[in-house]
């Protein structure tokens, strides 16, 4: 779960959530510092999974961070039910190599398990800490989904290698031929327009506001998890997520019969 090599200047200005904001800050610093701490596996994850999932599916869960969730159906960078019970919003960066393996070995399983079924609902958000490439990439995602490629795109910055070969503007739109994106004049022009740019920091200004300093880090209905964790932290803390919804919808539904 690597760590920024360029922050962004100390007048940046972080969303206000009341103590929200430093319970979840501290929560993924924890977990980035537990994943990348001496002795842990150099395959991208720990040994020991850094975001513990409480067998009580409200601990942990921060309303105000669940709150987060988009549930736009419009979405490009969106896959799954705009109404499905379990968010996870995942907070990325195409040179991340933690993120490529999450993207490779743990999202498609989640896809096939729970988004096909309605339980979950992916939202990205563009979150490049390491500098231009990292911007290029992520506006060339923004671009992509213009055209309903994101997902295409996404799948190529990640291959195995990907990242290596760098992301300067003629890779990103080798990237996006790669992708299928059909009108390459126009994902140029988007990729540098000034709504991509405006659509990225808009991404980086929430994750830093909630605390994120590293990638990957997630929400899960407002359960902060930071970095490339085995996929059972994940099936945990949707499970649980998908019980709390089903709990609280019952509740809802015997409190209307109830009037």
């Amino acid at each position: 779960m690597p760590t920024p090599r360029n922050t962004k200047p100390s007048s940046r200005k972080p969303f206000v959530y009341g103590a929200v904001i430093v319970v979840a800050a501290g929560l993924l610093g924890f977990a980035s510092y537990k994943a990348t701490a001496p002795g842990n596996s150099s395959t991208g994850t720990s040994t020991t999974p850094a975001a513990e999932v409480s067998a009580d599916p409200r601990a942990g869960i921060y309303p105000e961070l669940a709150k987060l969730a988009r549930r736009d159906a419009g979405d490009k960078l969106a896959v799954g039910r705009a109404d499905a019970p379990v968010v996870l919003i995942e907070y990325a960066d195409f040179k991340c190599g933690y993120c490529g393996k999450f993207a490779r070995d743990t999202e498609p399983e989640l896809i096939k398990e729970y988004v096909q079924d309605g339980t979950l609902r992916i939202e990205w958000r563009n979150f490049p800490i390491f500098g231009e490439e990292s911007e290029n990439a992520a506006r060339g995602a923004w671009a992509a989904g213009r055209q309903g490629r994101f997902w295409e795109f996404h799948a190529a910055a990640y291959a195995e290698g990907a990242k290596e070969k760098g992301f300067a503007k003629g890779r990103v739109k080798a990237l996006a031929q790669e992708a299928g994106v059909k009108d390459l004049a126009r994902f140029m022009k988007d990729l540098d327009g000034p709504d991509a740019r405006a659509a990225v920091a808009k991404d980086q200004e929430q994750a830093y506001g909630i605390g994120a300093t590293s990638t990957p880090s997630f929400l899960i209905n407002g359960r902060p998890i930071a970095g490339a964790q085995p996929k059972e932290t994940f099936t945990r803390a949707i499970e649980a997520a998908a019980e709390q919804a089903k709990t609280t919808a019952g509740a809802g539904s015997t409190g209307d019969s109830a009037k």
